[in-house]
C-alpha cells in the first residue's frame, strides 16, 4: 500500500475554523477575481482540482454538475481552482455543462503557501485534490483530503454542509414563531 503524497508545509492554517484565503486569480474568462467576489455572501463548495486531464477530476466534476442545480436554488457557490489555463477551463467548463467558476492559478502562486502541491505528480504539478465548504466570510467549515478519490466528498456531503453553513449564516432560516400566551 503507498502512503498519501505529503504536501509542502502551508504558511496558512486550513483547518475547520479558520479562514480560507482570499485568493486573487482569473477565472476561465481570464478576468481576476477575488474568492470573496465570488462568494458573494454565500456559502462555497471551494475544490482545488488537478486539472482537466484527470479521469478522476472529470468524474468529480460530473457529480458537481448535477449538484449545480440545486445549490443555486439554495444561494450556494461552487467554485473551482486548477492550474489550467482559463482557456482550457472555459473550455473543460464548457464540455461539462458547468456554470460555476473555474479560478485559474497556472503560476502556481497559491500551491505552497496553502500546502496543496500534489507530490506525487511531477509531471504537471497539479492542486492535492482538495475539497472545503466554507462559510460566507471564508471560514472553513470542512475539508475533505481527495487525494484518493473515496475521500472526496460526496455531493450529499456538501448539501449537509452548506445546510449547516446556510443555518449557523442566515437570520431567517428558523420559521416564525407565534407569541406563546
Amino acid at each position: 500500500m503507498s502512503a498519501a503524497p505529503l504536501a509542502a508545509p502551508p504558511s496558512c492554517d486550513l483547518s475547520p475554523g479558520m479562514h480560507f484565503p482570499d485568493l486573487e486569480l482569473p477565472d476561465h474568462t481570464a478576468r481576476p477575481r477575488r474568492l470573496s467576489e465570488v462568494a458573494g455572501g454565500d456559502p462555497v463548495a471551494l475544490v482545488t482540482s488537478r486539472g482537466w486531464w484527470c479521469p478522476k477530476e472529470q468524474r468529480f466534476m460530473r457529480n458537481l454538475v448535477a449538484l449545480q442545480d440545486e445549490l443555486e436554488v439554495g444561494y450556494a457557490r461552487i467554485v473551482v481552482v486548477s492550474v489550467d489555463p482559463p482557456e482550457v477551463q472555459a473550455a473543460f467548463r464548457s464540455g461539462l455543462g458547468a456554470r460555476f467558476t473555474f479560478l485559474s492559478d497556472p503560476e502556481r502562486r497559491y500551491l505552497d503557501s496553502l500546502g496543496l502541491r500534489e507530490t506525487t505528480d511531477t509531471v504537471h504539478h497539479p492542486y492535492l485534490p482538495t475539497a472545503f465548504t466554507l462559510f460566507p466570510d471564508l471560514r472553513i467549515h470542512n475539508a475533505y483530503n481527495g487525494y484518493w478519490f473515496l475521500g472526496r466528498p460526496t455531493n450529499e456531503e456538501l448539501r449537509q454542509d452548506l445546510r449547516a453553513i446556510t443555518r449557523e449564516s442566515r437570520m431567517d432560516w428558523e420559521p416564525p414563531r407565534g407569541e406563546q400566551g
